[in-house]
């Protein structure tokens, strides 16, 4: 099983319950939603680290693996 790093997280509480209620469309738990958020907008501006360590070079208007349902 992957480690995972604990981070408390302090956040308003109107963004929280916004995540949750994005989190229950998506039927995953919060703390996934927040991971996939942030991974989303690391990949989108180019900085989610490859599997062998490099950097993804697309770029912040990279656009190629966008998901289904997103907007800009």
């Amino acid at each position: 099983m992957t480690r995972r790093k604990q981070y408390p997280l302090r956040i308003d509480p109107e963004i929280w319950a916004a995540v949750e209620r994005w989190a229950e469309d998506d039927m995953r738990s919060a703390n996934a939603q927040v991971e996939w958020v942030l991974r989303d907008a690391l990949r989108r501006a180019g900085r989610l680290p490859d599997r062998d360590g490099a950097g993804e070079r697309g770029g912040a208007g990279d656009k190629s693996n966008s998901g289904a349902g997103e907007s800009d």
